[in-house]
């Protein structure tokens, strides 16, 4: 093994579950925290916190997480608010809304990833009681066969399911993302919750990081942001800039906030351009 690889700590996709729980237990501990997630810690184990320390000049402490966990968390309790009966994380890593979120005790709430990360949180969380009934599946997501035999099963005896895929589809090439929303549009499925970031951002975070994500490269960032998604049928119906919202919640860092301040105009997330942008969006079938 050469000595830059021996200093590699995200050795898959499955690593950064662990580095986003070390910025759930970081916001956790704090006294005005957002959240609360007082499993994150555990998940986390040190390996997290040891990529959350080397990242720290680039992630400050990790506020775009932060942001995209609250946000995503209301977006998922307004959904329910409204009959959301199914809840389909794909790639669910070492999330633990399940057992955080206020959630009806007949919601169904079922988590897909691979076996590996599977098996490992189940023998963590082993003790621990969800407030919905929760199931976990092993299933390759990037296999199209097993993805759509997957939501076949999951969503056939519900009307208004939420798929949520946090943290995923900038791990995946154009037409896997393309792949997956088709396997979504399916009349059990009535949102589709996700993350994105634009052209600018992926270069930042592929650039400051390109050890650390060499096994875990990022790949989808459209230039037209949630107009790639409209284009294939979906509508818009929340889109919310994480930078917004973190400088809402106080967790933008100084400078950021400070040039937030400034009249400047915002980019559209329907033409990035060169702008620097992520968000969140919560798309609904037309």
């Amino acid at each position: 093994m050469r000595a830059a690889d021996a200093d590699v700590l995200v050795s898959n996709v499955s690593d950064t579950a662990r580095w986003v729980a070390c910025y759930r237990a970081i916001e956790s501990a704090r006294p005005d925290a957002i959240f609360k997630d007082p499993l994150a810690e555990r998940l986390a184990g040190e390996k997290g916190k040891a990529i959350a320390a080397r990242a720290a000049k680039n992630m400050h402490n990790g506020w775009p997480v932060i942001a995209r966990t609250k946000v995503i968390d209301d977006l998922i309790l307004a959904s329910v608010a409204v009959g959301c009966d199914c809840v389909v994380n794909l790639a669910a890593g070492l999330d633990t809304r399940p057992y955080r979120l206020d959630l009806p005790a007949t919601l169904h709430w079922i988590e897909a990833d691979l076996p590996g990360i599977i098996d490992e949180k189940t023998a963590q969380l082993a003790s621990e009681t969800p407030h919905c009934v929760l199931e976990r599946v092993k299933v390759d997501l990037a296999d199209a066969a097993a993805r759509d035999g997957f939501l076949d099963q999951m969503v056939r005896n519900h009307k208004r399911a939420l798929v949520l895929s946090e943290g995923l589809i900038m791990y995946l090439d154009e037409d896997t993302v393309r792949g997956l929303s088709h396997s979504l549009d399916r009349p059990g499925i009535a949102w589709w919750v996700l993350d994105t970031i634009s052209p600018a951002i992926l270069a930042v975070l592929m650039k400051r990081m390109a050890v650390d994500l060499r096994q875990a490269p990022m790949h989808f960032a459209p230039e037209s942001g949630i107009a790639f998604f409209e284009d294939l049928g979906w509508r818009a119906r929340d889109v919310q800039s994480l930078a917004v919202e973190a400088r809402r919640l106080h967790r933008l860092p100084w400078l950021l906030n400070l040039l937030m301040a400034l009249p400047l105009p915002q980019p559209d997330p329907r033409h990035l351009g060169n702008a620097r942008w992520s968000g969140v969006i919560r798309l609904e079938r037309r």
